[in-house]
């Protein structure tokens, strides 16, 4: 349940994330029948999820965070921001994101979301389909690998949205560097640039890790090849390097807009020292003349 903190923040909210949970001795999926699909909704929420306020008596693991939600349902939630819910109607996961709003710093203010349905089958070979995923069982470790890929790869959207979005923003950057006439933008706005570039970095390096392989596989390297398989599907290693290239073309083409800059400020400089020194000797010189006359 919420803390009484988190509580407090919601006064009018009296539906906690267990609250929607089930017992821990109940099966995932109960309800559920093999073949039969059940919906997997990845979504951005917000810049950081504080996992250490939240109070769960039912978490079925912790690294990532998975507990029950919806009446036979679970979540995976991830601190940079993202969530991941297996088997929750609409309502269910409006409520169950309504509970989490305490928990998020900066809110997301748009949707990025992925969405697809898995379907358990112990005969089946586990595979990636357009619409669907087959799986062979309902495991927390094989869960929690599904949803570090789908949280990953939304994360990865959001990075391309925001990216895409620098990329206007240094254009008139380059504009200036190519042609003399067009008015250069100010220092303020291309170290508000570069600190942007940076702190995308940070975010993607340290804090969300997207090359790194999940902790569950430590313990089941037999689910290694289903991590591979929905890796190499969804891109993400290939999508993490032209979003490197891209962080580094914008951070290069503001860096060297500065330093143009720069230069050019160093010369008018140059050339008031000069302009002062001749107003200065001009003086003395009218100085002398004064006095001779």
């Amino acid at each position: 349940m919420l803390s009484p903190i988190e509580s407090s923040l919601n006064p009018e909210s009296h539906l906690s994330l267990n609250s929607l949970s089930q017992e821990l001795s109940t099966p995932l999926f109960s309800g559920v029948a093999n073949g039969t699909p059940i919906s997997i909704r990845s979504r951005f929420v917000g810049e950081r999820l504080n996992l250490k306020t939240l109070e769960t008596t039912a978490p079925l693991s912790s690294n990532p965070l998975l507990i029950r939600a919806g009446s036979d349902g679970c979540a995976v939630l991830f601190r940079y921001g993202v969530v991941v819910l297996f088997n929750l109607s609409a309502i269910e996961e409006v409520s169950f994101l309504e509970n989490l709003k305490p928990l998020i710093s900066e809110p997301a203010q748009t949707v990025v979301s992925e969405q697809i349905e898995a379907i358990f089958d112990a005969e089946a070979k586990e595979r990636i389909g357009s619409t669907a995923i087959w799986l062979q069982d309902r495991s927390v470790e094989r869960l929690q690998v599904v949803a570090d890929i789908f949280a990953k790869s939304v994360i990865l959207e959001y990075y391309e949205n925001q990216i895409a979005r620098l990329f206007e923003r240094i254009r008139p950057f380059a504009d200036a560097i190519q042609n003399q006439g067009v008015r250069r933008p100010k220092d303020r706005e291309l170290l508000r640039q570069i600190g942007g570039t940076l702190l995308i970095q940070h975010k993607m390096v340290g804090i969300v890790e997207v090359g790194e392989k999940p902790d569950p596989l430590w313990e089941r390297p037999d689910l290694e090849r289903l991590y591979l398989r929905l890796e190499d599907e969804y891109e993400l290693r290939e999508r993490l390097l032209a979003l490197e290239r891209k962080l580094a073309l914008v951070s290069r083409t503001a860096e060297t807009a500065l330093e143009l800059m720069q230069h050019d400020s160093s010369h008018r400089v140059e050339w008031y020292i000069v302009a002062l020194i001749v107003v200065e000797i001009l003086l003395s010189v009218y100085e002398l003349w004064l006095k001779k006359a």
